[in-house]
């Protein structure tokens, strides 16, 4: 039935991009797996990496049919690393998920050297033997960097199947000989992280903290991730690096902060996989007064750093969401309660409505509206929320222009308002959108990101 799905999803995809259409917006790959036009402008030219690491992608051939495109990356530290990662919620759970949490819990969040990531495969789904493939995998990359019990494995790709693994043994030191700390290195092993994806995910930046103003830190990532998106987390991998000298105590809370600000606040298609890891390095190669405590400045500077860079990473995702043509950023204000805005935002970002209306440049608010009344009802059988979070009297819907121009009110304290259908024509045939919902009721906010449905992406 998957590979079914999958072919018929591949020939419609297919007829899509041979045949011209009259208003269609093509935004997959090309058969060629060039990346499309509009989404070059989100592929790095250049970049400022973190001090002591360095990366590559390997072709190992994964898929026997892939000769062309590297499969196998691997980011190492010269030096031992403090780090975390937060791990997928499904109960149904990769080998590397299960593998990588443990060796994080038994190093304690230190101790380690290197990621391994192989695309074409997930390793979800396979038993002892799926277990096993990742630990060897693990072991391999520890040889070569000359460590132990110092490398998290992360896998992507088809579900249900076992790693070639004898083909990313043998191409494990081909990986390791072909490490650099170059941009053209990073940029190729943000590639052989990619499977459904249009483009390479891959950002660097600089960053100061108040306890050594003199020192620049880095920090990088890669993430990738096109389809069976959705918290927690999403349908994919994401690996982020910094030459900042943070201790493997406090980097777990900072991950998890930035995770539920970023990754866990994007959907794409409401579907949550096995895969889901996102991994935080830090081996404090930079120098400078270790950040050691949850209660500095440089704590609170740091984890905001992240957060904004895990956000910066997490929105490309959606951007390269399959068959999207539309960036939806959906903000619920003057809510009584964050927990209440992030559910009425996820509820209005994944109804199929709400998504089919913004391809259609529908400026259908009510159905916005409508996703917003049901979000907060509980299942037959579960407990009802007595919080008076929604009051329709109070409410307000509006489309928020990314061009600078004045909001667009739809709903005014629960009352219609006479919508200009030109003007919501004109902004919803733009490419980037905000949705903003007022509640009224409270001072708390929430955002989620997410894209439409096209005839495309069905």
């Amino acid at each position: 039935m998957a590979l079914q799905s999958s072919l018929c999803r591949a020939s419609i995809q297919l007829r899509q991009l041979t045949t011209k259409v009259p208003g269609a917006r093509f935004y997959s790959a090309p058969v060629s797996g060039s990346i499309p036009a509009s989404k070059r402008k989100y592929v790095p030219t250049s970049g400022t990496y973190p001090q002591g690491f360095k990366v590559s992608g390997t072709i190992v051939g994964v898929k026997p049919k892939n000769t062309t495109k590297p499969d196998l990356a691997f980011i190492t530290s010269s030096t031992p690393c403090a780090a975390a990662a937060v791990f997928t919620k499904n109960k149904f759970q990769a080998a590397p998920v299960t593998f990588s949490r443990a060796l994080l819990q038994e190093q304690k969040n230190s101790g380690l050297r290197g990621v391994i990531i192989n695309s074409g495969c997930a390793n979800a789904v396979t038993g002892k033997g799926g277990l096993e493939d990742a630990e060897k995998m693990a072991k391999a990359a520890d040889k070569v960097l000359g460590a132990d019990k110092s490398t998290i494995v992360m896998s992507t790709g088809v579900i249900g199947q076992r790693l070639p693994i004898q083909k990313i043994l043998d191409g494990v030191p081909k990986a390791y000989e072909g490490l650099g700390d170059t941009h053209k290195h990073w940029l190729t092993c943000a590639t052989a992280i990619c499977t459904t994806d249009t483009f390479p995910k891959l950002i660097s930046k600089t960053f100061r903290l108040p306890s050594s103003p003199s020192i620049e830190y880095r920090i990088a990532g890669t993430t990738k991730g096109a389809g069976m998106i959705h918290p927690n987390m999403a349908t994919l991998l994401g690996v982020i690096a910094t030459d900042a000298p943070i201790s493997p105590s406090i980097i777990p809370p900072v991950l998890k902060y930035a995770v539920d600000r970023s990754f866990n606040s994007i959907t794409i298609d409401g579907d949550t996989s096995t895969n889901d890891t996102v991994a935080l390095l830090a081996n404090g190669a930079a120098g400078g007064q270790g950040v050691t405590t949850e209660d500095s400045a440089d704590f609170t500077a740091f984890r905001d750093v992240v957060t904004d860079f895990a956000t910066d990473l997490a929105k490309l995702v959606v951007r390269d969401g399959e068959g999207a043509t539309k960036f939806v950023t959906i903000r619920v204000a003057e809510s009584s309660s964050e927990e209440g805005a992030r559910k009425i935002a996820s509820t209005i970002a994944r109804s199929p409505l709400v998504k089919t209306a913004l391809y259609g440049k529908d400026a259908n608010w009510g159905r916005i509206l409508c996703a917003t009344g049901y979000s907060l009802i509980s299942e037959p059988g579960h407990a009802v929320n007595d919080v008076a979070e929604i009051i329709p009297e109070k409410t307000n819907v509006s489309f928020i222009p990314t061009d600078g121009s004045p909001e667009l009110k739809l709903l005014v304290n629960g009352e219609p308002e006479i919508v200009d259908e030109t003007r919501a024509a004109q902004i919803l045939e733009l490419e980037d959108l905000e949705i903003l919902v007022r509640l009224g009721t409270g001072d708390k906010e929430a955002t989620y990101w997410t894209c439409d449905y096209s005839h495309e992406y069905m």
